[in-house]
């Protein structure tokens, strides 16, 4: 009789552990893994942003609460020109990236597409959006998962406090 309870429990534990969705995601703490990423015009390798705050959100244009956080990431890299807001897009189609940034006035931060999904799976994401926060000394310091509002004075306040 024993036994199905410390099974049960066992199976809880193992539910919950396994998730990296919660408030103290495993890579926070951890070096970012140093990614690098080709489109059809540009070049980013994660390493180019050292000493700087980098915003990496990742994103897809199937995604609505993507496009719900757009404008406040982009206002974001406005207000705080001293940080890097990279987003990369893990679409597997460059003609709906490139329509969804021309449709949704993408502009003002830096966009790119990693058709290899390399980047997203370096950094176990598979449901856009997620965003990391890097430090400039290449550590990852937060990460946060569904839209947010990156204006919020307590998000300005913690990258001002960075």
């Amino acid at each position: 009789m024993r036994r199905p309870l410390f099974s049960l429990a066992l199976l809880l534990v193992l539910a919950v552990s396994g998730c990296n969705r919660g408030d103290h995601p495993a890579q926070v703490g951890e070096k970012a893994p140093n990614i690098t990423i080709h489109d059809e015009t540009q070049t980013v390798n994660l390493r180019q942003y050292r000493g700087k705050i980098v915003v990496l959100n990742f994103w897809a244009s199937w995604c609505p609460p993507c496009l719900e956080e757009f404008p406040s990431l982009i206002e974001l890299q406005r207000q705080m020109p001293n940080i890097v807001v990279l987003a990369v897009s893990f679409d597997e189609d460059a003609n709906a990236y490139k329509q969804y940034l021309v449709d949704n006035h993408i502009a003002g931060i830096t966009t790119i597409l990693d058709l290899s999904q390399k980047s997203n799976h370096a950094f176990d994401t598979t449901r856009p959006p997620e965003t990391y926060i890097i430090g400039p000394n290449g550590m990852i310091r937060r990460k946060f998962i569904g839209p947010q509002d990156w204006t919020s004075p307590e998000i300005v306040n913690y990258l001002r406090n960075l």
